[in-house]
Order: structure tokens, then sequence, then C-alpha cells
């Protein structure tokens, strides 16, 4: 609960994973260490300077203790730097496409939580409109970037953002909703991420050549990608029903419109990738170089993972309670 505290795990976080970005030495993942280095400085110096402001204003140094309005609005901007948040997202896909797939995994997911979770514990004193504005735009973007990309990375990058936009504008009005949305982003994410990481898959055209060597496991990623674009009856519909019911009791019918017909740009990316995975075949050409089986089975948590992100609907009423 105290500011330097938090800086201070921000930092060894940052510090964390910045040798697993570069462990490859190659030229663009020394590219992408150094860009996460230098935006999560700044944004780790901007969060510290908002505390400082704060308890030079108000005397406290409590995290629930954020009262001063110029403070509240550098700490949204310092976490909105660390999460991606438009229009402070341009870091994201590029350090994402210069990484591994399991680092991948842990800057898309895990790396996002230390930061939610400030934003959850000071949800009360942040400013609505700005948090709702940067919230559409993030949709909006994430959804439009994510039209004309082929790389599978920067696909999940932009997924990301904007699925950063649902948590973020339901964040002043019901905190416990943007938490529940992370959870399920991240399972659903882990999977994904799982699956790509056992058929080696970096690029949509990898993919294509995939339902021929594994059909069970193609099937079960079309239904978690379309689980992430948000169709019932999967997970993915969860966080999204909710968010634009407590978005309409609140009144903001508008925003919950707009974010809704954002998040169609989404499912369109999603739909283009599972097409791929499932229903396109590659050319049976005699000098087609085929690819290998994939070495790697899959384990027990990748399945797990699937499962919960596939079958998860039917919890929403203890959920609702």
């Amino acid at each position: 609960n105290h500011w330097a505290m938090a800086w201070v795990g921000l930092e060894i976080n940052t510090l964390a994973v910045l040798p697993l970005i570069s462990k490859s030495h190659h030229p663009r993942a020394i590219e992408a260490s150094t860009k996460y280095f230098l935006t999560q400085a700044a944004a780790s110096t901007l969060l510290l300077f908002s505390s400082m402001t704060n308890a030079w204003f108000s005397g406290q140094w409590d995290i629930s203790q954020l009262t001063h309005p110029v403070s509240c609005m550098l700490l949204t901007i310092a976490i909105s730097i660390k999460l991606g948040l438009v229009p402070f997202h341009f870091w994201f896909p590029e350090v994402l496409q210069g990484s591994t797939l399991t680092t991948c995994l842990l800057l898309a997911t895990v790396m996002k939580f230390p930061p939610i979770t400030l934003f959850y514990l000071t949800s009360s004193s942040l400013n609505p409109a700005l948090l709702s504005s940067m919230a559409i735009a993030s949709a909006a973007l994430g959804g439009w970037m994510g039209l004309n990309q082929t790389q599978t990375r920067k696909v999940l990058a932009f997924s990301s953002i904007a699925h950063l936009g649902w948590m973020a504008i339901i964040l002043t009005y019901n905190p416990n909703l943007t938490l529940v949305t992370f959870f399920l982003y991240t399972m659903t994410t882990s999977a994904i991420f799982f699956i790509l990481n056992t058929t080696n898959t970096l690029k949509l055209s990898t993919i294509m050549a995939a339902w021929t060597k594994i059909p069970s496991l193609s099937t079960i990623f079309m239904l978690a990608l379309l689980s992430l674009a948000g169709l019932p009856p999967l997970t993915g519909f969860l966080p999204k029903w909710l968010i634009i019911q407590e978005l309409t009791k609140q009144e903001l019918t508008l925003a919950a419109t707009i974010i809704a017909l954002l998040s169609l740009l989404g499912l369109f990316f999603y739909l283009r990738l599972a097409y791929c995975a499932t229903i396109t075949l590659p050319p049976n050409f005699t000098n087609y170089m085929k690819q290998w089986h994939p070495s790697k089975s899959t384990n027990t948590l990748t399945t797990t993972l699937t499962t919960l992100s596939i079958l998860l609907l039917p919890l929403s009423p203890t959920m609702l309670t």
C-alpha cells in the first residue's frame, strides 16, 4: 500500500523480463529489449513523479489516498504506457515481434498484472472521461491495426491492445469486472500462445499447413480464437456481455454501442486466423517443401487452458451473483 514499494516492484519486474527478451542475441531481440526498457523506465519515472506530487500536496504515500487531480492524470498516463493503451501503444507490437513466443506470452499476460493491480487500487480516484476516451481509442486502433497483419505475434499484440480498451472502459464503474476480464483474457491468450508454440507458428502462411498435420489442435485453436473474439457460447463472451450490461446500467449506452461495434473489427481478424488454421489447405505440388510434424507434443497445461477458454460460459451465473 506504499507508492515507493509499488515503484520498486515495477522496476524489479521490468529488469527481470529484459534478459528473457534479449536472450536470443538477434538484432531484433536487442532492439525489442531496448524499446521495452526505455518505455518502462519512462513509465516508472512518471509513476514515481505522480506519487511524489501527491505526497507533496496531501502528505500521504498510501496508494488508496491518491487525491490530487494532477497526480491522478500522471498516474493514468504512466500505467497506460506500462500496459500499452492508446496513445502509448507503439512499443508493444514491436517488442512482441522481436521476442520468442514464450516471452510474448509473459509480456502479453503476466507482465500486465502489476499495472492492472495499481489501476484497480486507485480506480476510485481516476478520471472516467479520460479512461473512457483512451479505452475506445484502444479498441478502435487494436481492431484497425490488426486487420492487415500477417505475423501472429503482431495480431495478438493488437488483440491485447483492444482487450485493454475493454478493461479500461469499465475500470472506474466496476473494477472487479476489470479483473475478471483480465483473468479470462489471460487464460484465453495463454491457450493460444501455447498452441502456437506447439506448432511453432509465427506467420499466417505456416498456420495454413497445420490442418493436414494436426486437425484436432487446429480445431481447438479456431475455437480459442473465437472465444478471444467474444462469440457466444464460448468463455470470451462473458466479460464483453458483463461490461456492456454494466455500461448500460451506468447510462453509458453510447460508449457501450461504440465499443461493441469496434469489437467486430477484432472478430474479422480472429476469423481470418481461424480460416487460415482450419479451412485453407496448402498446395499439393510435388516441389512444395513439406514441413515436418511438430516435435513438441501438447502438454497438460495447454489442454487445461484451451478447455477453460472454450467452456467456462456456464459459470457466469456464479459471477453474476
